[in-house]
């Protein structure tokens, strides 16, 4: 594919967002350096920070959504011009040679999407153990949206896009995407956040983490394991209280 050809295929960034703004400019400062044109997307659920209006100085398109990850990816999808979608999360930083790398490997016809490799960025044990996780997990065909998560247009409307889901909305749309072609991993690197497990026990939120994938890949509905979840993420949030808080 030619020049000309990767600039009539422009990518469109879309961002979920819910009172990030402790992490959305950063992330934005990083697309900002990303080579070649992009289109930039924040789909909102309801921030009550300072989430939008980062966003808008920072030349984002906002388009504002019913709250829930898979259903905001699927409005700033909506929303998105480019005939390539990259799904990228509020707290993850894409290099900069990203948009380069997706439209080299949407060269190849059977290649319908993909993603990157990834690493948890900080010293702490979580950070260290799930980048070692993650490369193995690829091997097992699964591929979260922390990664990066890339998606030709056309197939993306084809596999019908984002569901709804509260939880596991990554892997429901992987496994359709699977159906029309190939998923690919690339050699750049997102560097992603892991303030979600610090300060969290290690053995019960890895049980608990792989109970729930078990219990997905058995047919259990995701608004179901999504509801088992919050209420472990309140139970998890109060043992680690101090006495006095």
């Amino acid at each position: 594919m030619d020049s000309h050809c990767e600039r009539s295929m422009p990518v469109s960034i879309v961002i979920p967002t819910l009172d990030e703004a402790c992490h959305l400019g950063a992330t934005l400062e990083a697309v900002g350096r990303i080579r070649g044109e992009v289109e930039v997307i924040v789909a909102d659920g309801g921030s009550r920070d300072e989430t939008v209006q980062i966003a808008r100085c920072r030349g984002a398109r906002v388009v504002e959504s019913v709250r829930g990850r898979g259903a905001q990816l699927h409005a700033g999808a909506i929303a998105a011009r480019g005939s390539v979608l990259w799904f990228l999360h509020a707290d993850t930083l894409p290099p900069a040679d990203g948009a380069e790398k997706i439209l080299r490997a949407l060269r190849h016809p059977c290649v319908v999407g993909g993603n990157f490799a990834i690493v948890f960025d900080g010293p702490s044990r979580w950070a260290g153990f799930l980048t070692r996780l993650y490369p193995r997990l690829r091997w097992l065909g699964l591929r979260y949206g922390d990664s990066g998560i890339f998606v030709r247009r056309e197939a993306y409307d084809h596999a019908g896009g984002f569901r709804p889901y509260p939880i596991f909305e990554d892997l429901d749309l992987i496994r359709r995407l699977r159906k029309l072609g190939r998923f690919v991993r690339l050699p750049s690197t997102v560097v992603t956040s892991s303030r979600r497990f610090e300060g969290r026990n290690f053995a019960p939120v890895f049980a608990c983490w792989s109970s729930l994938q078990l219990l997905y890949w058995l047919g259990v509905s995701p608004h179901v394991l999504g509801k088992y979840y919050s209420s472990m993420r309140r139970g998890d949030r109060r043992s680690t209280r101090s006495p006095g808080a």
